[in-house]
């Protein structure tokens, strides 16, 4: 644990020290296993040592690792090529840069040079990240008071209200932005009808509409991408977390002709597009829709959801599940610090959102067995904190 005395105190940190993983399991250097149910924040969506990407990187360490975007490299053509093909309707352009949060600011670069206009409306619950720009579109109070003033012309509307986003837009939005699935503050889904709704006010304002999938693109929800529950497309669509696998990179997934608006340097990334994140993100895409790791988050999420709302039904403890896929949260109606060091006790790394949200966000390759597992030491765990508090069932 002396990794503290050279990182400061900017990390909520475990008292584990992880040395290895396989699929949806990790070692901690004592030799004890894991199931892994935190998933690095969502960045291990395909598997710990998931061997295509492993072989990848080998295969590309041999040839080379840093290409500038100023040259070409046909493994970042390929990588372009795959995951424009798989991208929603009418994104055929992409800025790659290293992470989420570097995502949202090319979102908003770009955003706000292609409709000449400064106004920007993201929701209330909303996570975008922690740079400036993107601290600026994120509601938590926590998050962003010590860092003001932030960006101007930032309004918040509230998530799955309609005319409450109605009521923040003016002249000047220039767009948008939303969680399909809002991850940080506790798994919020959004409303049916809601991001139907969203799109086409944007289309009678003339407002571009973003989709921040970080968290929830890329097969997490039991769908490439959460919107596509929806049936509904974005201008923007930000990604990173497990696009490479576990390499750092995030992708901004532009229309041509809001990228045309950009001149040459007005924005780049000297790591963006990099050989070797590349190469790892062909891998972990085909691994993603060729290894059946979709269908197997849509049916491990039911599995977990369906299990955790028969625990709902014996602890009262438990206020309510919510996600799709395997992307869950399970809000509490008590701190739930306790209940995460008794599953590390248990073997089990898992999430949270707040004082009171467990968040689960496994590798999509997690299998039946380690739910039930997960599942069993859940519900020891809160059958020992409703003694201690002396809870009624």
């Amino acid at each position: 644990m002396s990794e503290d005395q050279f990182m400061g105190n900017l990390y909520q940190r475990f008292p584990v020290t992880i040395e290895k993983g396989v699929g949806a399991h990790v070692w901690d250097i004592d030799g004890k296993e894991y199931i892994d149910c935190m998933g690095g924040y969502g960045v291990a969506l395909v598997g710990h040592q998931n061997q295509r990407v492993n072989n990848a990187i080998k295969e590309q360490l041999d040839k080379i690792i840093t290409v500038h975007s100023s040259l070409y490299n046909k493994t970042r053509e390929e990588f372009l090529k795959m995951l424009i093909g798989l991208a929603p309707k009418g994104l055929t352009q992409v800025h790659l840069n290293n992470s989420g949060a570097e995502a949202i600011e090319a979102a908003i670069k770009f955003a706000r040079k292609f409709t000449g206009k400064k106004g920007m409306v993201a929701m209330k619950g909303s996570y975008h990240g922690k740079s400036f720009g993107a601290l600026s579109l994120t509601f938590g109070p926590k998050y962003r008071k010590p860092f003001e003033p932030l960006v101007e012309k930032v309004s918040f509307a509230s998530f799955g209200d309609i005319e409450s986003l109605r009521s923040v837009i003016d002249d000047d939005t220039a767009f948008v932005i939303l969680e399909p699935i809002q991850g940080e503050s506790g798994i919020i889904v959004a409303p049916e009808g809601f991001l139907q709704e969203v799109r086409k006010l944007c289309n009678e304002k003339g407002i571009l509409l973003i989709f921040d999938e970080i968290q929830a693109g890329l097969g997490r929800t039991g769908r490439l991408w959460a919107c596509d529950h929806w049936n509904t497309a974005p201008d923007i669509l930000c990604l990173a977390k497990g696009i490479a696998g576990g390499v750092p990179m995030g992708a901004t997934l532009v229309r041509p002709d809001i990228l045309a608006s950009m001149n040459k340097g007005e924005h780049s990334s000297t790591f963006g597009g990099n050989p070797i994140s590349c190469a790892a993100g062909i891998a972990a895409l085909k691994a993603l829709t060729e290894d059946g790791l979709i269908e197997n988050s849509e049916k491990m999420g039911k599995i977990f959801r369906d299990g955790l709302e028969k625990l709902k039904e014996k602890h009262t403890m438990i206020r309510e599940i919510r996600g799709k896929g395997l992307m869950i949260g399970i809000e509490m109606k008590f701190e739930i610090k306790d209940i995460l060091m008794g599953l590390i006790k248990e073997g089990i790394l898992m999430l949270y959102s707040g004082r009171n949200i467990l968040r689960i966000l496994p590798p999509l390759v997690i299998s039946e067995d380690d739910i039930t597992k997960v599942l069993h030491a859940l519900d020891s765990i809160l059958t020992k904190e409703e003694q201690k508090r002396n809870v009624q069932r």
